[in-house]
Parts: structure tokens; sequence; C-alpha cells
């Protein structure tokens, strides 16, 4: 899928789940998100909101240690897979957790954060969404 949007300045946490709720709102089940950007610029923020608004009702943390989190979206049959690749190595490894099969399911939404460990396995149509600390405190959001 192929989405356009200007670079965003957020300045706070409420600006980066405002864009996120945006986003979600432009996308359909099929979608592959990939969130770039270091540690504390805000993923985690975005892939809250971006879940909330697409209605999953769980509290949405990051599955750092459990690598995927599943949740179900009422009445569908889809889910939104949100994938913290944080403690993979590369593709490889990632293939032993079926990555390849969450980011292929046509039905339902998958965030990815620290997608950079499997570049070469992301779908071609996958969103890639850079979030940067600014000097100021601010984070800018643009697309890859």
């Amino acid at each position: 899928m192929n989405i356009e949007f200007e670079t965003f300045i957020s300045k706070n946490e409420q600006d980066t789940a405002d864009f996120a709720k945006k986003i979600a709102e432009m996308v359909s089940p099929g979608t592959v998100i990939a969130l770039y950007g270091n540690l504390g610029a805000g993923k985690t923020v975005f892939s809250r909101s971006f879940a909330k608004a697409i209605g999953v009702k769980e509290n949405v943390s990051s599955p750092t240690y459990t690598i995927i989190q599943e949740y179900k979206l009422d009445g569908q049959f889809s889910y939104l897979y949100h994938l913290d690749l944080y403690r993979i190595n590369n593709s490889r490894d990632a293939l032993a957790f079926a990555v390849d099969e969450y980011l292929n399911d046509r039905n339902s939404y998958s965030l990815v954060e620290w997608p950079e460990r499997i570049e070469d396995i992301l779908p071609p149509d996958t969103i890639k969404i850079m979030i940067e600390h600014q000097t100021d405190g601010s984070r800018k959001i643009y697309k890859l």
C-alpha cells in the first residue's frame, strides 16, 4: 500500500498519538508498517495509538521480550501483529519465529519495530516511517 504524508514534527506524545491515528485511518488490513528510530524515539507510542485507532481494546506494550504480540480485532477475522525485533539479529533468526507469516497476512495489520534487522524479507509495499529525536526534544516523523 502506498500512502503519502508530509514530514511531521511531534512536540509531545499526544502529537505522535494523533499522527498514528491519522495513519491508521489511511490504511487497511494487509498493511505492514515498519517503524525506524532509536530507543525512546516514540515507536511504541505510535504503535499503541495506531492499535487503538484500528479497534484494539487491550493495552498495547512493546513486545521486546516476546518478539510478537497478537491482538484480535473485535468482530473481524483479522489481527494486529506488533513485532519488536530489537533482540533479533537478522532475517534468518526472525524466520525461526515465522515472522514472514505475520508480514504476509493480507487480512491483518503488522507494526514492526527495529525493521532494519529484516529489511530483506519486508514486503515490497511496506510503509517505512522514521521517527527521529530532535535537539529541542521534539520528534521528526517522515516516510522513508
